[in-house]
Order: C-alpha cells, then sequence, then structure tokens
C-alpha cells in the first residue's frame, strides 16, 4: 500500500494499491475505524483481483471533500522571525511504537512473529 504513487511506480512491485491520501496515513484516518476498516477491504480486495505484474490499483477512497489539503502537503509555512528559514511544522516521530488508543496499546503483541519491535539491545 502507498500514498507515494510515483515513488512507487518507480520501485515497480509486483503489485500495489494507492491510496491518494497524506503520507502516514496509508491504512486511513487517525481514530476514524469505519475509515481504516473501509480502506483495509477495499486494499485486499484490489490486491486480489490484480492480475498482470507491476500493476498498481488505485482506492477510491477521498481525504477530503476537495483536494485544497494537497496544498500544503510537503510545503513548510515560512518563519515570520526568520524570513530565510521554514518552520518544520512535522509530528514529533519517536522510537516507540505510537498507538491511537490505550486499548490499542494493551492488544498490541511484542512477540508477533509478523511485526517488528525495535529493541534497543540490538
Amino acid at each position: 500500500m502507498s500514498c507515494a504513487l510515483s515513488i512507487t511506480q518507480a520501485v515497480n512491485p509486483p503489485r500495489a494499491v494507492f491510496l491518494d491520501y497524506p503520507l502516514g496515513h496509508t491504512a486511513g484516518k487517525p481514530n476514524d475505524k469505519s475509515n481504516q476498516r473501509r480502506i483495509m477491504i477495499d486494499a485486499i480486495r484490489a490486491l486480489e483481483s490484480i492480475q498482470a505484474p507491476g500493476t498498481i490499483a488505485t482506492l477510491n477512497n477521498q481525504w477530503a471533500s476537495d483536494h485544497s489539503w494537497k496544498d500544503m502537503v510537503m510545503r513548510p509555512r515560512a518563519n515570520t522571525e526568520r524570513k530565510s528559514q521554514h518552520e518544520d511544522d512535522r509530528v514529533e516521530r519517536y522510537p516507540d511504537p505510537q498507538y491511537q488508543t490505550e486499548e490499542d496499546a494493551r492488544l498490541a503483541d511484542p512477540a508477533c512473529p509478523t511485526c517488528v519491535f525495535l529493541d534497543d539491545s540490538e
């Protein structure tokens, strides 16, 4: 699954699903379980239907009613105090897994054989 069509095309995976959502939201909108569920169902169906190698299926889900959200993506806001620099308005990154809810954190299995959990000792 990808939210970066040009990068996905350049990588040329065996098959992929493109979702025209902001980067970091490939699985749906935060805290919107019905949106996330719909995306996962649509993605699985799309992946199952791909017959030709290199096909990238596009999901029809919409982030917003128009495309104005794209105007701010990857364009930092100007810092008014220092005209030559820009503010870094990206969300802070953390080394530990982040969860939408406490219930999600409780249910996460650190021994999951198909999940990657970073261990500081490595």
